[in-house]
């Protein structure tokens, strides 16, 4: 917390706790599915207002599923033995050599990071990966080919989710513990491990769990314009339109394609986020004035 946010009047302390309980009230009970990452996830003060702001959220009550990627992380660890990540409509393009680093680095190094940071905050988190009670069963991704119509692009071990076992992520919950999942897959046949875009996962998982909320951290104020300007609420057919004259591309394509989809199989609410922002969960989820922008089915 830092001298800022210490200093507030009492006053002021309480109104911001008085606008929060009907939102404390209205979710209480409920899941929020948190897809962290950008610079939420590597400057250290952000960090730990992430690790306050989930541990406050378990404690009046909400349930906060955290899915978590590691895109710096992997591409630091590519570069110390001589890769160079290559992307291709946001995706990883993961040989045998990158699955390994991508295995290690996501279930192991920033996995257990996560879970330590948020243990010292007061809560109790444990560390999955897909592997984990079979919980996410994947097969290899053929992505359409744009310019070749009719045909693939090779991803290498990139994989589709095809099944969420939710069971395990809902026992946690029921036992009062915060699941924090890395986004790796596995082929329930072969053993094959899949490495998976984090957005999709979290997108899939806010729908097997009937999550109330998906919030998903990213490194800008939320969906941008043409011009630079935030657009604070999105449906389908706007995102089709966005996608369609590049507004949004990259990867941010991705992270949009699963917001829509979580949006049109349950998820009562779907929010892209400035993990940039101290306590922008909170912000979110607890006040009156969300930040960053919603997206809706319709």
């Amino acid at each position: 917390m830092t001298d800022t946010e210490t200093n507030y009047p009492a006053t002021v302390k309480a109104a911001v706790l008085s606008e929060a309980l009907p939102y404390i009230r209205r979710f209480h009970g409920k899941t929020v599915v948190i897809k962290y990452g950008g610079n939420a996830m590597t400057e250290e003060h952000l960090q730990r207002s992430f690790a306050h702001d989930v541990v406050l959220l378990k404690l009046v009550g909400i349930n906060p599923v955290v899915v978590h990627g590691g895109g710096p992380q992997i591409n630091a660890a590519l570069k110390r033995i001589g890769k160079e990540g290559t992307f291709i409509q946001g995706m990883r393009v993961t040989d045998a050599e990158t699955m390994e680093v991508v295995e290690w680095v996501l279930g192991g190094q920033v996995q257990q990071d996560i879970v330590m940071m948020i243990n010292a905050a007061g809560g109790k988190a444990v560390g999955l990966t897909g592997k984990d009670g079979c919980l996410i069963q994947a097969r290899k991704k053929l992505m359409d080919d744009p310019e070749k119509p009719g045909e693939t692009i090779d991803l290498g071990f990139v994989g589709d989710i095809t099944l969420i076992e939710s069971a395990v992520v809902r026992a946690l919950q029921d036992d009062q513990f915060i699941p924090v999942i890395s986004s790796i897959g596995y082929n329930e046949t072969d053993g094959q491990a899949y490495n998976i875009n984090a957005d999709v996962v979290a997108g899939k998982m806010a729908e097997v769990l009937g999550a109330e909320k998906l919030v998903m951290l990213t490194n800008t104020p939320g969906v941008l314009d043409k011009n630079g300007e935030l657009l604070r609420r999105l449906s389908a057919t706007s995102i089709d339109t966005l996608c369609a004259d590049g507004t949004i591309s990259g990867g941010m394509l991705p992270k949009i394609s699963s917001a829509l989809d979580a949006a049109r199989n349950g998820v009562n609410s779907v929010h892209v986020v400035d993990g940039r922002v101290p306590h922008c969960l909170l912000l979110e989820i607890l006040t009156d004035q969300g930040v960053g922008t919603m997206i809706t089915a319709r």
